[in-house]
């Protein structure tokens, strides 16, 4: 049974259905108001937004989302081998890590296949000149270098069954080995990925005749970004509760067509803003964090790409307006200085809008 209140009229209620059909609304005292075709579904409690981090409280201070945009989660409970990716890790991790992995690897591969030479005896390694140990170990390096990659300078060749087959399988071995590294690195020059970044602070700043929350973003990429859109949520803990709260941050703007400059994001603060009546104590104090989504379009990749960060309290910083960051020449060119994207100067900020605690959202 749903009922709410209807002025002068007292308590309706109806009966809820799921197929269209004439209803007769009553009020408390039995009397029929009007009978009209209605829809009725059942209601439900609508679902607590929670971005997909639930609303559970964990260790104060910590992060949900971290600087690198990655989230703040370890999974358990699979082995290693189940939940490791070779794949995944290689395309995902730094350039200069996965050169170290293949530097490494090459280096690893070729000392092994060297030692197995050197079992099989340093004489059947014929044209060799070393005459100690270390001497016939770099022999079998650099032949095993040069039958991995199958250079094959003919300088030293094997001799016997055993070692002309150890040769052979190592030569497998290498054209596998680099075909692999071939499509590692196709698939890490072709795969797409925003280079947004950010200010390293958000701002409480002036904002028309009161408070903005506000930060500031740019494309490091030469290739233009389209269609750019932000989504900009606070998280917090109010006081007297174990459970957190978020909030989807209404925005200036929430989408540019062309991200050609830098785009200053701005909320305005006002009296339906959860940051309305908010101190910095008293962020810091709900553990308070600022999440940011942005999904754009690359024209070059023609597929779109995305890009997430978060702030923390110690992040924000209060009264305080970012300083200009591109500038129109002479010659007709508008220059972006990104080293001016987290600058910002001092400003005096407006009395804070006088409301309640921030609501749940």
């Amino acid at each position: 049974m749903i009922k709410w209140p209807v002025e002068d009229t007292g308590t309706y209620s109806v009966s809820p259905s799921t197929t269209p059909k004439m209803t007769a609304i009553k009020n408390t005292t039995g009397k029929i108001i009007i009978a009209a075709n209605i829809y009725l579904c059942h209601m439900s409690r609508p679902p607590v937004n929670d971005y997909g981090f639930s609303t559970q409280v964990g260790a104060p201070g910590a992060r949900l989302i971290n600087p690198d945009g990655s989230f703040n989660v370890v999974r358990r409970g699979l082995a290693f081998s189940e939940s490791f990716s070779i794949y995944h890790s290689l395309i995902n991790m730094p350039w200069k890590a996965f050169y170290a992995v293949v530097f490494c690897a090459y280096f690893c591969v070729n000392s092994l296949f060297s030692l197995l030479y050197l079992a099989l005896g340093i004489s059947h390694l014929e044209g060799t000149s070393g005459t100690t140990a270390w001497q016939h170990f770099a022999d079998a390096f650099f032949f095993s270098s040069q039958t991995l990659t199958t250079v094959g300078y003919g300088h030293v060749h094997p001799a016997g069954f055993w070692t002309s087959a150890l040769a052979a399988f190592e030569s497998m071995c290498g054209l596998l080995a680099f075909a692999i590294a071939t499509g590692l690195l196709f698939a890490r020059f072709s795969r797409p990925q925003a280079k947004i970044v950010h200010s390293d602070s958000a701002l409480i700043a002036p904002y028309r005749d009161g408070r903005g929350f506000m930060l500031r973003i740019a494309n490091a990429r030469k290739h233009p970004l389209i269609e750019v859109e932000v989504q900009v949520g606070l998280s917090w803990i109010p006081h007297g509760e174990n459970k957190r709260h978020f909030h989807e941050l209404p925005l200036e703007r929430h989408k540019i067509n062309f991200f050609a400059l830098t785009w200053t994001i701005v909320h305005p603060i006002d009296e339906r803003s959860p940051l309305a009546s908010m101190t910095p104590a008293q962020l810091v104090d709900v553990d308070g964090e600022f999440f940011v989504w942005i999904k754009a379009y690359d024209e070059s990749f023609n597929q779109t790409v995305y890009a997430r960060f978060s702030y923390k309290p110690g992040e924000v910083v209060w009264g305080a307006r970012f300083v200009r960051a591109f500038s129109h020449e002479a010659n007709g060119i508008t220059y972006v200085d990104l080293h001016r994207l987290s600058q910002y100067e001092e400003a005096i900020l407006p009395p804070a809008t006088s409301v309640g605690k921030p609501s749940s959202g």
